[in-house]
Parts: C-alpha cells; structure tokens; sequence
C-alpha cells in the first residue's frame, strides 16, 4: 500500500448506538505495483469496485455516530469478503509448500475468490502469477488486520451496550439490466437467516420499501465471508448487507457521485436509526431506543 493505511477504522469513545457500518469494496488506492500489472486497470477497477459507496457510508456514521470501517485497500489487491482459502490456486506460482490441497470454490473458479483473476467480458485480469509470499503478505498486511478490527469493534460494543449490529455496506450494478422486470433497487442479506435476528432483517426490508424502494431479500446477494465470520446472533452480535443499486446514488454512467445521492443518505440514516431501535428491544438495551 506504499505507506497508506489498508483501512481506517472511526470508532468514537463512547458510541451513541451499537452499530457498526463497514464498507470492504469501495477501496480505490492501487498501488503502482498493482496497476502496472492489471491488463485492463481503468476497466478493472470500475467493475469491481464497489464505485463510491463509503461516500454513503460515511455521511450515515456522521449523522448517526455509528462506528465506521472503511477498506481503502482495492478488491483487485485482495477480496475482504472472501474467505483466505477461497482462492483460485493457479493463480499462485509454484512451488508452494503451504498450498492447500483441495479444489477452488465454485465462486473462484468462476474468477471472484479471494484474488479476483477474471471479469465477463474483460477476461483474464493479470499479467502472470501471483508469487506465494506476495499473497501470504496481502494476507498479513491487510485481510487478517481487517478482520482483526472488524471483530475488535463488534466486542466493543457488545460489550458496551449488550448488543451489536455490523451492517456491511456493498453497491450491486443495475439489476434491471439482466432484463429482470421490477428487480430490485436494494438487497438485504443475512445468510438465510443465520447472521442476524429475523426481526432486524424484516425491520430492514419494512423500511426500504417504506422509502419506496423495492427491497429483495438474500437474493441474489445473501451476503459473503464477511457475515459468515462476524454474524453471531446466539451472542447478540448481529449482521446483515445491504447492497444499494449504483443507479441510486451514482450519475448516468456508474462512475461519480450522482444527484440522488442525498436522497440515498437519508434512506440508509433512517434504516440505521430503525435498526438500532429494533436492536434494542431484542437485547432489552433501554439506553439505545431512548437515544
């Protein structure tokens, strides 16, 4: 990362809500290093980012005062929401000892593991392989210390409040492009119900549609690693994504912050405020509905 932080996480001393707001795709600093070695950067990395949605993400933790945790680190560089043995190993150069031995996920065989390597209708991302060492170093430099902070942060406010709440942050392109009539402008995920309460992810959905947008639930992004790792609602630490539609909040053409974007800022404010409340009558945690 050539001295800049992988991420930064703003957590004030004493939060006013249990809520925690992560954004693991919107990272946009790519190291020289890197850009010289994608075969298409400009292309890559409007793909696979997801473009501008920490500028969501930190307009809601300041009205709000939840905690926020933003990756600057690229998805291209590493995928925050993929598991460390997720990869596609052919692209990691032999020889490698410690290489594990089972087969790639389906997810990184379809070229989105851990270390993304292809992208429909771009094809291959790279210029050769991955030395071992260099992806044992992503994984040390910044997956792990995300993860690491991510965790930290959540037992912070359990253990502050009773209770807490990770809501990951994500933007999907338009679903309405795969020709599907009414698709969805946002998706609540919870792992099929294994994350979260049920009630947070139905509070998430009423209020969507509330805001008069058309809410989907767990499809088709259920939510990833992330959730999987963090989400542990038997001891009240709770989790669910939101994927926002690029149409939301960007311009016509998907890359800069667009006209509804303040509109997209207060309808996640609200979702969050509504979340805390909830929050607070499954943990019994008076403090937070009376705040």
């Amino acid at each position: 990362m050539d001295g800049q932080p992988a991420f930064t996480l703003d957590m004030p001393a004493d939060p006013p809500l249990p809520v925690l707001i992560a954004v693991p795709h919107a990272g946009r600093f790519y190291p020289p290093e890197l850009a010289a070695r994608m075969r298409l950067p400009a292309i890559t990395s409007l793909r696979l980012e997801d473009r501008l949605v920490d500028l969501v993400g930190r307009a809601v933790a300041r009205r709000t005062g939840a905690a926020l945790l933003v990756a600057h680190a690229p998805r291209a560089l590493i995928d925050l929401n993929r598991g460390p043995s997720d990869m596609d190993w052919d692209m990691v150069a032999r020889p490698w000892p410690s290489r594990p031995q089972h087969a790639a996920s389906s997810r990184a065989r379809s070229g989105l593991g851990l270390v993304p390597r292809r992208l429909s209708g771009v094809g291959e991302l790279w210029r050769g392989q991955l030395a071992p060492w260099e992806l044992e170093e992503r994984l040390a430099r910044v997956h792990h210390p995300y993860h690491q902070a991510l965790g930290d942060a959540l037992a912070r406010l359990r253990s502050q409040w009773g209770a807490a709440l990770l809501v990951d942050l994500h933007s999907m392109p338009p679903l309405s492009a795969r020709g599907l009539s009414g698709a969805a402008d946002c998706v609540i995920g919870d792992r099929f119900g294994t994350t979260c309460a049920p009630e947070l992810a139905a509070a998430a959905i009423g209020q969507m549609a509330a805001e008069g947008r058309q809410p989907a639930h767990n499809r088709p992004y259920a939510g990833g690693y992330v959730l999987d790792r963090h989400g542990a609602p038997g001891r009240q630490i709770h989790a669910l994504q939101l994927e926002l539609c690029r149409t939301l909040y960007l311009d016509d053409r998907l890359q800069e912050a667009g006209p509804g974007l303040s509109r997209t800022v207060d309808e996640v404010t609200r979702l969050v405020q509504r979340l805390a409340t909830e929050l607070a009558l499954l943990a019994g945690t008076a403090r937070i509905a009376a705040e």
